[in-house]
């Protein structure tokens, strides 16, 4: 007879098969015979804890096959006796020892094979043991709060609130509320974590939790940092501050008690990873990457795949923002390796995800179209059919990736004559894709109606006020900035330009400096925020200050050559409107270069422009 569940052994054949080693070898190893083993992976046969300990130790499982053995009756702990003899208590007493120390180690088991599924990219499955573990520890506070903070860590549908997990946070933080104890006090920490970022989610008011929006979201992880001791030193559970019992249905208002039982790097992992992601549309970039930072460091000393690989997605994005593209290189190359290790097809999306990013970003167009265009897809149908992840998550990476790719080989006019459009159209609700349909309009010669879809933008979102200040508003911002500059390049929209352009720049003035807008999780880097700010100058008729801006722009760009080919263009531009001697020649000079590297790259839309601009200058 088969066993019914066989986790154990599917995993085991599968490290094993992964290590090169034969059914005789890996018997040889832990001292069974090849046929007993066999009967394991095929689930003939029920594997001993010590003979999963063993396989662990031969296989480097780092203790997941041993986390995935059934436990033995013998290994469950037995009545205590008395000095006298006698069983502390009677028959049944012992009876509900034994049952409770059963029904703890299976809730231990089925948060540890959660973890595993989670960990190797099979969500659906993940949730589905953290949901039985949830079921089965009825009774249980804590235990139940454990399995919550497992379920909350999936992924959600992008731009939107998931109300069951909303549910499930607020239930068992009003069950943990009268509970003093320091395992308590760090899983309150935990779920208003995972709070915090659940609320946070939206991207409008039609995506919100109600009342509750990402404002919220972001005060109440700013709040739970604050009650996370830093540095050795101790901070307070319950301390004054901003009242959030609109979120969690009371907060944990005890006042005064020291945190130093729960300073666990687990702890420290969740809060820094959820608060992070809470905060990312409400905080600088650079406070982001001392966030993600400290979660490396804390994920480091925990040792978990989970966190490790959290740490060094975060670590990337936020290097990638703030503009330290050759140390995000270097942690890039520590997240394909972590891929390779946890054999996750997640991770491996992910990985592949943040190569053609980069390969866009350095101009290796053909590389990543192998990906976005090739592989890409496959990818998405699989995890999709598998329902191991939320499909759209992955096709708006897809399609982020896709639009660039084609704007950045000037091939934009395919959007509109493929399925992508009918995509772009249908995630309107982000703001990014309402400005990447402007762009792609002008940039297929659709100028009146780029025109007509910003002026409508920018009444919808009160001269672009209601943006938050960071997060997804900076690349969404670089693209209407983007927008409005090829308005200018075509001249006749001067009005509208008068309308738009005041409110743009008063957005992007926090942005300036090394900054690169960065759209998505990672999707594409679309520009620094310097360049945008010096496109938006130029349309507003200050080439003075658009060179300004230009100069600090020049430090991001050195590490793209695509981004410095635009850069040069748009410097040609400023010196051509600032006027002097010597600025004609010099602009042509930059001219020059950018269609040279445009050439080089494949960049065609650009290359058409430098050519148009220089041969006005023959004209002139």
């Amino acid at each position: 007879m088969t066993i019914e569940d066989n986790a154990l052994g599917a995993e085991l054949r599968r490290r094993r098969v992964a290590a090169g080693l034969s059914l005789s070898e890996l018997a040889h190893k832990v001292h069974c015979s090849r046929s007993f083993l066999s009967r394991v992976e095929t689930g003939q046969r029920r594997a001993s804890v010590e003979l999963a300990q063993l396989c662990d130790q031969v296989l480097d499982a780092k203790g997941v096959l041993t986390a995935l053995a059934p436990p033995s009756l013998d290994s469950l702990p037995r009545p205590v006796r008395t000095g006298s003899g006698r069983r502390a208590a009677g028959p049944a007493g012992g009876h509900a020892l034994r049952a409770g120390a059963q029904r703890h180690q299976e809730f231990d088991r089925l948060l540890r094979r959660g973890d595993l599924s989670h960990t190797t990219g099979d969500m659906r499955e993940a949730d589905r043991l953290y949901r039985a573990a949830l079921h089965g520890a009825a009774g249980d506070p804590r235990a139940q709060a454990e399995a919550v903070i497992r379920m909350a860590r999936r992924w959600s549908d992008p731009g939107q609130v998931d109300h069951e997990l909303l549910h499930l946070l607020r239930n068992s933080l009003a069950e943990l509320q009268g509970d003093g104890g320091a395992e308590a006090v760090g899983l309150r920490l935990r779920l208003t974590a995972h709070l915090a970022k659940k609320v946070s989610m939206a991207v409008s008011e039609d995506t919100a939790a109600g009342r509750v929006g990402p404002e919220e979201g972001a005060g109440l992880a700013a709040d739970t940092l604050s009650r996370l001791p830093a540095d050795g030193r101790d901070s307070r559970d319950g301390r004054d501050g901003r009242d959030v019992r609109g979120l969690q249905d009371g907060r944990d208002g005890r006042g005064g008690r020291d945190l130093r039982d729960v300073r666990d790097d687990e702890v420290r992992c969740e809060v820094l990873t959820e608060c992070r992601w809470a905060r990312y549309d409400f905080a600088p970039a650079a406070e982001a990457l001392a966030l993600s930072q400290k979660l490396h460091d804390a994920a480091v000393r925990l040792d978990s795949p989970y966190f490790h690989g959290e740490a060094l997605m975060a670590l990337v994005i936020d290097q990638l923002r703030t503009g330290r593209v050759y140390s995000a290189l270097a942690t890039a190359s520590q997240y394909r390796k972590y891929a390779a290790d946890t054999r996750s097809v997640l991770a491996t999306w992910q990985r592949h995800t943040l190569d053609a990013l980069l390969d866009l970003w350095h101009g290796r167009f053909d590389a990543a179209a192998d990906w976005i265009l090739g592989e890409s897809p496959k990818y998405i149908e699989g995890l999709h059919a598998d329902l191991a992840v939320p499909a759209d998550a992955l096709r708006q990476t897809r399609l982020g990736q896709a639009f660039w790719l084609l704007r950045e080989q000037g091939r934009m006019a395919e959007l509109f004559t493929s399925d992508l459009a009918e995509d772009v159209e249908r995630h309107a609700y982000f703001p990014i894709w309402r400005a990447g349909l402007a762009l792609a309009l002008c940039e297929t010669g659709q100028h009146a109606e780029a025109a007509d879809l910003l002026v409508g933008f920018a009444a919808d979102t009160v001269d672009f006020s209601r943006f938050p200040p960071s997060g997804w508003a900076v690349p969404t911002l670089v693209v209407l900035a983007e927008a409005c500059a090829a308005l200018d390049i075509q001249g006749g929209y001067e009005t509208r330009l008068r309308e738009l352009v005041p409110g743009l720049r008063e957005r992007l003035a926090p942005h300036d400096g090394q900054q690169i807008a960065l759209a998505g999780w990672p999707t594409v880097l679309v520009g620094s925020t310097a360049r945008a700010r010096g496109l938006l100058a130029l349309a507003a008729g200050e080439p003075e200050t658009a060179l300004g801006h230009f100069r600090q722009a020049a430090v991001p760009a050195r590490s793209s050559q695509p981004e410095l080919a635009r850069l040069r263009l748009a410097q040609a531009r400023a010196l051509r409107g600032a006027g002097g001697p010597g600025n004609e020649a010099q602009a042509r000079n930059l001219l020059q270069e950018a269609l040279r590297s445009a050439r080089a790259y494949g960049m065609a839309g650009l290359a058409a422009q430098c050519g148009r601009l220089l041969e006005d200058s023959g004209r002139d």
